[in-house]
């Protein structure tokens, strides 16, 4: 099969485009002809090491050499074959999923757990948007951030791939939402449901007199320090993502919000949607939501199989509004 192998970190070049073995499903895997996959900051940082200090933490990428020689975490295609104990699955099946790596190739194995039925509404490009930032979006919006029906959350971040996710997620759970995003994308956060919609460039939010119960913080480099300001006294900071750098960040940022929580009122906490032990859950609990039509994936773009470079590429860039998908 075709594969974009990883052999030492680089940039979007060092994927080499080459033949390898078609894997065989062990027991417990399904074994996934992938006809989309989504490129993701997951997936370049793993194909980068960066940041440096994520090398030497639990599930980072290796020391010396990329610890996943295919990357792509995200997956939907048709089920080809299925190891012993399988009983989910049939071939012929649509499926979506997370495998954690191995989508940036024709054919993936994955464990049953990390999978489940394609949401009937959605087409394979469609569906290998959701997995990885949609289950973060859940997680930041129901576990980590506890959100209920009436709560005021801030999503800052609101138009890249987690955070369209987190928009809808949040409304879906009944709370008052504001996004804060650049102005090219005011118009599409605020058809994602948004009650509010804060133009970065002209205002800061951290400087409002709006007071939220739960602010999500997906992009940018603000410390909690100056975000904590908006939060209530008993409020949750929901720490997504930010600004990477090639050393610390954003791992620096987590810590430091996470070290200062200790000392106030307000809860820090992160939304680790890989070292979730319910990802099929997670997956079904989605597929609902997005056959009631009350999440729909964004899509800035799409490119073909020959292109993943490019695509994650531009995914790199931090200017995608919405998902970035690859077809097969």
């Amino acid at each position: 099969m075709k594969a974009y192998v990883l052999r030492s970190y680089g940039p979007p070049d060092a994927l080499e485009l080459t033949e390898v073995p078609k894997p065989v499903p062990g027991p417990g895997e399904v074994l996934v002809r992938v006809r989309a996959t989504s490129v993701q900051p997951y997936d370049w940082h793993f194909m980068r090491g960066e940041p440096y200090v994520a090398r030497v933490m639990p599930g980072g990428p290796g020391l010396l050499r990329p610890p996943i020689p295919i990357l792509g975490a995200d997956v939907a295609g048709e089920v080809e074959a299925v190891g012993a104990g399988v009983t989910g699955f049939v071939p012929g099946d649509a499926v979506y999923g997370m495998p954690k790596g191995g989508g940036f190739a024709e054919y993936v194995s994955v464990p049953e757990g990390l999978l489940a039925p394609k949401p009937a509404n959605l087409s394979f490009e469609e569906a290998a948007a959701v997995p990885l930032a949609a289950g973060t979006a859940l997680i930041a919006v129901r576990d980590s951030g506890r959100v209920r029906p009436g709560q005021k959350v801030l999503v800052n971040g609101a138009s890249g791939g987690v955070g369209t996710f987190a928009v809808q997620i949040a409304k879906a759970y009944g709370a008052h939402v504001t996004g804060v995003c650049g102005p090219r994308n005011t118009d599409l956060v605020r058809s994602l449901g948004a009650d509010e919609v804060v133009d970065r460039t002209k205002e800061d939010f951290t400087r409002t007199e709006a007071r939220y119960d739960v602010l999500l913080y997906v992009a940018g480099e603000r410390s909690f320090r100056e975000c904590r300001r908006v939060l209530r006294r008993k409020g949750t900071y929901v720490f997504v993502g930010g600004a990477a750098g090639r050393w610390l960040q954003p791992a620096g940022r987590m810590f430091a919000a996470l070290a200062a929580s200790l000392f106030t009122s307000q809860r820090a906490v992160g939304a680790d949607v890989i070292g979730s032990p319910d990802t099929r859950r997670n997956l079904l609990e989605l597929t609902e939501l997005i056959e009631d039509g009350r999440v729909t994936p964004v899509i800035d773009r799409r490119h073909p199989f020959a292109e993943l470079r490019a695509a994650v590429r531009y995914q790199e860039e931090g200017r995608a509004a919405g998902k970035v998908v690859v077809t097969l």
